[in-house]
């Protein structure tokens, strides 16, 4: 009966996570993508404060104001080339996965509604993190940020939506709402 349960739990959890994940990619692409100014938005959303941490690190920031009008795709360290943050680097499709997760995944929903909040506060701050450190490698070292951007980062920051997941199953799952 036990794995009957199981069986079950782990079936509801791969039909609801894959149809909201399935539900936020034709959103994405069919309106959002080509439509609006989503990713324009979000990428501000991680450029801006991105330099305003590199500001306060003692960093000067170059001025992209010719290219970026409007909302801003562009940082970098003064003297060195910067980097371009695009749709891709933007976060949305690593959000959308998270939040499909935790939605799909078995817990009360009194923990559901922050945990979520500070979720995709704690990503999107990651994000910023990421944007800096690419923005320093290419002023260090223009040569290394393939591999960094390639490699490093993209470890880093899937290992960190593991460690909110993994956070979320072992403190908030608990064994009542994982067999319901």
């Amino acid at each position: 009966m036990q794995s009957k349960i199981a069986v079950n739990a782990s079936l509801r959890f791969v039909l609801i996570g894959a149809g909201l994940y399935l539900s936020w990619y034709f959103l994405y692409e069919l309106i959002l993508k080509p439509n609006t100014l989503f990713d324009e938005w979000l990428i501000h959303q991680l450029v801006v404060p991105a330099e305003v941490l590199m500001n306060w690190m003692g960093y000067q920031v170059n001025d992209y104001s010719s290219i970026d009008i409007g909302f801003k795709s562009h940082i970098g360290v003064q003297g060195s080339l910067g980097v371009t943050v695009g749709a891709p680097c933007d976060g949305a499709p690593l959000l959308a996965l998270f939040i499909s997760f935790i939605l799909a995944f078995p817990g009360p929903w009194k923990h559901k509604i922050w945990y979520l909040i500070a979720g995709v506060a704690a990503i999107h701050f990651f994000n910023i993190l990421r944007i800096i450190g690419l923005a320093l490698i290419v002023s260090w070292n223009p040569d290394w940020l393939a591999f960094n951007h390639d490699y490093t980062f993209t470890i880093a920051i899937y290992g960190f939506v593991f460690f909110l997941w993994w956070i979320w199953i072992t403190r908030f799952a608990t064994k009542k709402t994982l067999q319901s």
